[in-house]
């Protein structure tokens, strides 16, 4: 079972379309939640900051603007560098989650359009 229609099948409609992107950005703003979680918990237990400094902490890097204030010892610092790597690859996983769909519709209908 495939996850895209194949070449000879039609384009979605529109509404389908729309669906699929909706499906994909859930998608994505589980693994960002997902992720939000983890680095909340690691900033709490490694840092020792309270569980909103840690939260705060957590998304500036997965948002890529880097941590708050100073890190109070080695295994906070650990954490951050570890954390800003693994989010990274997050934009770059997230970016491809959602970009997917609108690449495969483009190069679907240039296709079905030549096809026919």
């Amino acid at each position: 079972m495939s996850v895209y229609e194949h070449q000879r099948q039609r384009p979605l409609s529109a509404k389908h379309f729309a669906h699929r992107m909706v499906r994909h950005g859930a998608y994505g703003a589980a693994i960002v939640a997902v992720s939000a979680f983890i680095g909340t918990f690691g900033y709490h237990e490694l840092a020792g900051f309270t569980w909103i400094d840690s939260f705060l902490n957590a998304c500036m890097l997965l948002g890529g603007m880097g941590p708050v204030g100073d890190l109070p010892n080695d295994g906070a610092k650990l954490l951050a560098s570890l954390f800003a790597l693994y989010s990274g690859l997050v934009f770059l996983v997230l970016a491809g989650l959602l970009l997917a769909p609108v690449f495969h519709r483009v190069l679907h209908k240039f296709h079905w359009e030549i096809d026919r």
